[in-house]
């Protein structure tokens, strides 16, 4: 927030001064890119991809769950099922170990409840280090995540959603705005 009023007070400054023009205003009505509607060589644009993923092996979805439930994490989805073929459900099928590990990791450091909304089920944006994949999870937006998310990790101009956030591990957590969620990849 701090460097977007800054760069609107150099902005006014060097328009006042006759350097620059203002460029027009963005729409209020723009609605943020979405990880579905956004290719992933967009989304992963500029960061830096590891060239050996630290993803583990693939688990299934009831080794992930007992996992989640003995770390104190919990899930849901809005169809109140884990069907990986359905997009309504939250599945774990197949979702890497090491996703799982960063997921607790992240609980154990942040001192906060977790709820997980979105794994490996269908639905999500296609790519290489995709939900489908076992990349990546949904958290859900909560106020002790999001704070823990903006004083630990370095903020990035978003590829996608409408904030992105880097940890030093790399991995990529996207705020998006429909439906509310942490779009998080674990390499």
């Amino acid at each position: 927030m701090r460097t977007q009023i800054l760069g609107g007070l150099l902005a006014v400054t060097l328009s006042a001064i006759g350097l620059v023009t203002a460029a027009p205003a963005a729409s209020a009505t723009a609605v943020p890119s979405t990880e579905t509607s956004t290719p992933e060589r967009v989304r992963l644009a500029g960061f830096d991809i590891p060239a050996q993923p630290r993803g583990g092996v693939k688990i299934s979805h009831a080794t992930a769950t007992a996992r989640l439930s003995a770390a104190g994490i919990t899930w849901g989805s809005s169809g109140n099922c884990s069907d990986r073929l359905n997009p309504n459900c939250t599945s774990f099928e197949q979702v890497f170990s090491g996703t799982i590990d960063q997921v607790i990791t992240l609980k154990r450091a942040s001192g906060c409840a977790v709820h997980l909304t979105g794994g490996t089920e269908t639905g999500h944006g296609g790519g290489t280090y995709t939900h489908w994949n076992g990349y990546k999870v949904d958290i859900r937006r909560a106020d002790c995540v999001e704070s823990y998310i903006r004083r630990s990790f370095t903020q990035r101009q978003p590829t996608f959603g409408v904030e992105q956030w880097v940890s030093n591990a790399g991995n990529i957590y996207t705020r998006e705005a429909n439906p509310p969620h942490w779009d998080v990849l674990y390499f």
